[in-house]
C-alpha cells in the first residue's frame, strides 16, 4: 500500500493517547551491521560483533529471496521471539490468523525491478525468470514474512518517504484497534545494494527493525511483557505543528525526542534527543520502526513516561508525522 496522501490536517489526523491505549508493544528486533540488539542504538559506546549480514543471511529460510526479505525476516524472528511469540523450535504459537504483517520500506524492491530491467534490455522478456517475478512487487517482503509464520491476516506495505516508518506503525495500529487483527508484525527494511547506493549517492546500510503490537487485551491474556503504549499521531504538512499537536496531547512530560535528518530539536530547551540517522546513516523508510522500538525500549529500561518521535518536514518530504509513545503501567526491565 502506497499511503501519500497529505489532505489530511493535523487536527483530523491525531488519535489522542485516550484513544490508543488499547495498542501495547510486546517485542522489537534488529538486524544492523555489528549491533546485537535494539537497546544497542542507546548505548554509548555500542559493540561491533553483532549482527552480520554475511553469515547471519544465510540458511534455508533465506533461500531465493532479495535481501530486503531476508534481513526482514532475521528482524522479525527476533521481535516475535522477544513477543514470547515463537516456541523453541521457532515456529509461531497458536495461529496466525489474527496477526497482520505492516512494512514500511522506500527502496526495498528496487534492486530486484532494476535486475528484470536490465534482463529486459539484454534478452527481451524471454529471458526472464517467472520464478523471480513476484520479488519485483513492493510487498515481497511483507507476503515472506507472512509465508514464514503462517501470519493469514492483513499484509500491506507503506512506502511513501520519510513519514513511512511512522506511517506503518499507525496502520498496524489501526488495524488492531478496527479490530482486523489481535497483533500486528510491524517491518521498517532498507538493503544495502548497488542500485540504492547509486539513488542516494553514497553508502546505504542495511537496516531492518521489526516491532510486534498487540492489543492490551491480547498481551495480558498471553506470554507477553509490555515495553510502552502507543498514543497520539499526527502526520501533516510542516513539522513544527506536527509536533506541537502531539506534545500538547502528552500526559505527562516529554523524556526523550527522536528526531531524523531534517527533523531536529530546534529549541534550546527541548527535551533531550538522538538522532539515529546520525549513527546509523540513511535509513529511509527504516526510520520510524526504529524510532518506535528505540522509544519502547527507552521507556521500559528507564522508567521514562513520554517518548516522542518524529520525521520528515524537509524540502523533499510531503509530510511529517510524529508519534508519542507512553509507559503507563509497565514494567521497568532490562534492555534486550
Amino acid at each position: 500500500m502506497n499511503d501519500t496522501s497529505t489532505a489530511h490536517t493535523a487536527k483530523s489526523d491525531a488519535t489522542t493517547a485516550d484513544g490508543a491505549r488499547g495498542t501495547v508493544v510486546t517485542g522489537v528486533g534488529l538486524a544492523f551491521p555489528g549491533l546485537r540488539s535494539v537497546g544497542d542504538l542507546l548505548a554509548d559506546r555500542p559493540p561491533c560483533d553483532g549482527f552480520d549480514p554475511a553469515t547471519a543471511l544465510k540458511g534455508r529460510e533465506m533461500r531465493h529471496k532479495d535481501r530486503a526479505s531476508r534481513l526482514a525476516l532475521y528482524a522479525a524472528e527476533q521481535a516475535l521471539a522477544d513477543a514470547g511469540l515463537l516456541d523453541e523450535k521457532g515456529h509461531l504459537r497458536g495461529t496466525g490468523d489474527a496477526t497482520a504483517v505492516v512494512v514500511s520500506s522506500n527502496l526495498g524492491s528496487l534492486q530486484t525491478v532494476c535486475d528484470f530491467t536490465d534482463t529486459i534490455a539484454r534478452e527481451t522478456v524471454i529471458g526472464l525468470s517467472p520464478l523471480g517475478l513476484p520479488q519485483t512487487s513492493s510487498n515481497v517482503v511483507a507476503g515472506w514474512v507472512a509465508i514464514r509464520y503462517g501470519l493469514r491476516g492483513p499484509n500491506l506495505t507503506v512506502c511513501n518517504g520519510a513519514t513511512s516508518g511512522l506511517d506503518a506503525l499507525h496502520w498496524a495500529r489501526n488495524l488492531i484497534e478496527a479490530g482486523r487483527c489481535r497483533r500486528a508484525v510491524v517491518i521498517g527494511v532498507e538493503p544495502a545494494t548497488e542500485h540504492v547506493d547509486k539513488m542516494l549517492g553514497g553508502t546505504a546500510p542495511d537496516v531492518a527493525c521489526a516491532v510486534v503490537l498487540e492489543s492490551a487485551a491480547e498481551a495480558s491474556a498471553g506470554r507477553s511483557s509490555v515495553y510502552a503504549r502507543l498514543a497520539a499521531y499526527t502526520r501533516g504538512a510542516e513539522l513544527a505543528p506536527t509536533v506541537a499537536v502531539i506534545e500538547s496531547r502528552a500526559p505527562a512530560p516529554v523524556g526523550l525526542r527522536l528526531t531524523g535528518g531534517l527533523a531536529r530539536s530546534a529549541s534550546a530547551e527541548a527535551p533531550p534527543s538522538l538522532d539515529l540517522t546520525a549513527r546509523l546513516g540513511d535509513c529511509s523508510g527504516a526510520l520510524g520502526v526504529l524510532q518506535g522500538a528505540v522509544a519502547a525500549v527507552h521507556i521500559r529500561t528507564y522508567g521514562t513516561e513520554a517518548v516522542l518521535a518524529f520525521t520528515g518536514g524537509g524540502n523533499r518530504d510531503d509530510a511529517a508525522a510524529a508519534l508519542l509513545l507512553t509507559g503507563g503501567d509497565t514494567e521497568r526491565k532490562e534492555s534486550p
